[in-house]
């Protein structure tokens, strides 16, 4: 399959609060920043995927309906942002159930999708397939194949992989910097690593005819944001720091990835053509 510069951008819908100690002396900013996304991919003329986390469904009913009217499409991304390697398997079982039922309360007619927080699925969970399927899901983006502080599976390896229950996992894009394998279309690696290295990956991807597969939250362009500890980084201080880091210049450097003829698509569009 010819992919055509596919640029497989997409948004993690989440509170970045959630799980934080204290989270409401912070303010709620999900709509404002999701709005600045939504209003950049109007100017490209794009559609695209939001992995949404079921609570923010619950809170913003109407953000999820803005999303649907402007040809988006919505999947799953958890009810309470918990990565599945922590969970059992019914505990995921509940999880998803009600991921999928908040997103159907918010006007979701159609669910094909999942991707798991903080691309926590690996070899440990691989039983989470199983009750992705009893979901009707059809397609994952939660597999991060390389080495990681937090998560990580290499032995999945980096094409996409359909099950035999027919779900096809997609993972994550990755790019070699010297002795590492890193995610350099999406979030802090996006923002931190140097915008000739970012663009050389994607030039790569394209020239050997692969989707550049992305993630991107509501945060990562958040210049507002007030300083807290996030969840899901264990307490280290220069993750913490990482996560703040170079937000102001992220849709620059979007902009210059679209320069190179980038082509955004849904998951749901660009899986219909393979």
């Amino acid at each position: 399959m010819k992919t055509n510069n596919t640029f497989l951008f997409s948004i993690d819908l989440e509170d970045v609060r959630e799980n934080v100690e204290n989270k409401h002396l912070y303010k709620d900013r999900v709509i404002e920043n999701t709005q600045i996304y939504l209003n950049w991919l109007k100017k490209h003329q794009s559609k695209c995927t939001f992995f949404t986390v079921g609570k923010v469904a619950e809170v913003h009913p109407e953000l999820i309906q803005t999303i649907l009217a402007e040809g988006h499409e919505i999947a799953c991304h958890s009810y309470a942002h918990i990565p599945v390697a922590n969970q059992s398997p019914e505990e995921f079982r509940i999880d998803l159930s009600k991921n999928i039922e908040a997103l159907q309360k918010a006007g979701c007619t159609t669910i094909k999708g999942y991707r798991a927080p903080i691309f926590s699925i690996d070899k440990r969970c691989e039983w989470a397939y199983e009750i992705m399927k009893e979901f009707g899901i059809t397609y994952s983006s939660s597999v991060l194949p390389a080495k990681n502080p937090l998560y990580g599976w290499p032995e999945f390896g980096q094409e996409y992989k359909q099950f035999p229950n027919g779900i096809i996992e997609f993972p994550i894009s990755l790019d070699r910097f010297g002795p590492l394998n890193l995610p350099f279309a999406g979030g802090v690696y996006f923002r931190a690593l140097p915008e000739f290295l970012i663009l050389r990956s994607f030039k790569k991807y394209f020239r050997n005819n692969q989707p550049a597969l992305s993630y991107f939250h509501p945060y990562d362009l958040d210049t507002n944001q007030e300083k807290f500890m996030h969840s899901g980084i264990n307490n280290n201080k220069f993750f913490n720091w990482l996560m703040y880091y170079n937000r102001k210049n992220l849709i620059k450097r979007l902009d210059m990835v679209i320069a190179l003829d980038a082509r955004i698509t849904t998951y749901s569009e660009f899986i219909s053509k393979l």
